[in-house]
């Protein structure tokens, strides 16, 4: 494992991060992640962010942004984060960089009175941070997803009590409110 020192992301570090996107997820794809990073880091209704950067020998190789979400039906008194982008370079993959991105996150979320985190992503991999299926506790995704990719909606708890005494469909921010950024 290679130890990372995991900070908050400047505005200096946007074009290390969007190169890191490019390299992460490749030529097709790239180019629309880029452009949601840059949307959610300006989006109004995304915030508070929760943005961080990996740094190995003075480069940026690993990025994860958090943005916040809210539940319908609204008046409910939870705080909840959803964890999207995360993006480690491809010569880096497999070394916990994503991993220590993801723990130092939620630790930060946590701290920060944060009472829920959804993610969208591989459920073979998230559930090593906590994360189980969120749609069997009452959470919806913002948009529909289909049954057979309904475990990579998955969410983390990270103050007790909040499961089982809310529920509802999840408002991302305007710049994820596209279904593209919903299929898994």
């Amino acid at each position: 494992m290679v130890q990372a020192h995991i900070r908050k992301a400047v505005d200096a570090d946007i074009q290390a991060i969007s190169t890191l996107a490019m390299s992460s997820f490749g030529t097709s794809e790239g180019p629309e992640i880029v452009q949601l990073i840059g949307d959610l880091l300006v989006d109004v209704t995304a915030r508070p962010v929760l943005s961080l950067v990996a740094i190995v020998d003075g480069r940026v190789v690993g990025h994860v942004l958090f943005s916040t979400v809210r539940l319908k039906p609204p008046g409910q008194d939870v705080s909840a984060a959803l964890l999207a982008p995360l993006a480690v370079h491809p010569e880096c993959q497999s070394q916990g960089i994503g991993s220590q991105l993801v723990a130092a996150g939620i630790e930060q979320l946590s701290d920060a009175g944060v009472d829920l985190v959804f993610v969208l992503g591989h459920p073979a991999y998230y559930p090593r941070f906590g994360f189980f299926e969120a749609g069997i506790k009452g959470f919806e995704a913002p948009y529909p997803i289909p049954e057979k990719n309904a475990a990579a909606w998955m969410m983390r708890e990270l103050h007790p009590g909040v499961i089982g005494s809310t529920r509802g469909q999840v408002t991302c921010a305007d710049a994820l409110a596209d279904p593209k950024y919903w299929r898994e």
